[in-house]
């Protein structure tokens, strides 16, 4: 599991050249491992992570495999379309097939942009917003004339929905979105099977001129600004400088061309960070000879579920996971090292998963 994004945006604000300069970017260095255009809107591509070619190397695998994300670019957006216009109903649609939202904002200058007066891109923002509460709104409205004929009835599964969609409703009409709804630990499958679009996770994406891209400009300060106070996080990014990148084939070219603009990494790892820290997501690795292999999964998770990730058998039969962190295995040059070293822990079926950490597996059907 990686994670689906779904990328969104108004009229001529690099959206779309975005996704293509990322797909495109993958594709250049993927000649290892799989690659695809699954449909012409959705872009499945590995995720970048240094520590994975450290790994491999100790361990002499002789296969890479990254895990991938789905970058879905999504029908462009018009004000109106939580009322079908434009492409409205294909927008919301695919919006609610997402795990997450990356809105790209023009933070750019230029004469086309498809709006009354200068370029706003925290307006924009807000426009998108109010759509997607509007469209939520309408959809909470359809659900409780139903739900409250079953509550009279005494239909205990009703009178909980009908509480869920009445307070949503009430943050919603508030003019905040649903995902600013308290939801307790017990509540939030109840929650998510409303699937509000405004609940999803949100990320914003300052599309800046390449000579902004290190530093950002005006305007993705303003969107760094509002978008703290909603506790949402954003990133710089230059679709132009991503498109120059989707160009070069060599690593060593890439990284060059990076260094001459002030940048540490290509937009698509700045996302992609973003993108896992706002979903709460992780990364463990499986090594050996035959492969080293990055796995996602949820932060939290036992090590159990994690072996179920790799095979259903894994966590049926569980043993035990050998586990050391990736600091101590690079330090100790591999697993033999780190066994040697006692830096290699044998951790139980309950145990969290860390970030970074490579471990074996020991199971037994």
């Amino acid at each position: 599991m990686g994670f689906r994004c779904g990328i969104v945006g108004l009229p001529n604000v690099g959206k779309s050249c975005l996704f293509n300069a990322l797909v495109q970017s993958d594709a250049a260095v993927s000649a290892n491992y799989a690659f695809s255009t699954v449909e012409p809107n959705l872009g499945r591509i590995a995720v970048p992570d240094d520590r994975l070619a450290e790994i491999a190397a100790l361990a002499e695998s002789a296969k890479i495999t990254p895990t991938q994300l789905d970058f879905v670019d999504i029908a462009g957006l018009v004000q109106g379309a939580s009322r079908g216009e434009g492409l409205g109903n294909q927008f919301l649609a695919h919006i609610r097939e997402v795990d997450a939202i990356a809105h790209v904002l023009r933070c750019f200058e230029g004469d086309d942009v498809d709006r009354a007066g200068s370029v706003d891109p925290v307006a924009d923002a807000e426009t998108v917003e109010t759509e997607l509460m509007l469209a939520d709104l309408d959809s909470l409205a359809r659900r409780l004339e139903p739900l409250v004929k079953k509550a009279r009835g005494g239909d205990k599964d009703a009178i909980a929905m009908r509480d869920m969609v009445e307070r949503a409703a009430a943050v919603l009409e508030d003019g905040r979105p649903a995902r600013d709804l308290q939801v307790e630990k017990d509540e939030e499958k109840l929650f998510d099977r409303m699937q509000l679009l405004s609940a999803k996770p949100m990320l914003y994406i300052c599309n800046v001129d390449e000579d902004a891209a290190a530093e950002g400009n005006a305007h993705s300060a303003r969107v760094a600004g509002w978008a703290a106070e909603k506790a949402a996080p954003s990133v710089i990014i230059s679709a132009a400088i991503e498109a120059e990148i989707a160009r070069l084939e060599d690593e060593d070219e890439r990284r060059d061309f990076l260094q001459t603009l002030g940048l540490a990494e290509t937009g698509l790892g700045r996302v992609v960070r973003a993108g896992y820290d706002l979903l709460g997501l992780i990364t463990f690795f499986t090594a050996g000879p035959t492969e080293t292999r990055a796995w996602t999964v949820p932060r939290g998770t036992r090590a159990q579920d994690a072996a179920g990730k790799i095979h259903t058998d894994f966590a049926r039969g569980f043993i035990a996971a050998e586990t050391v962190a990736f600091a101590d295995y690079v330090e100790c040059g591999g697993e033999l090292g780190a066994k040697e070293a006692a830096r290699m822990r044998r951790e139980g079926r309950d145990y969290i998963v860390r970030d970074g950490d490579v471990i074996l597996f020991r199971f037994n059907v």
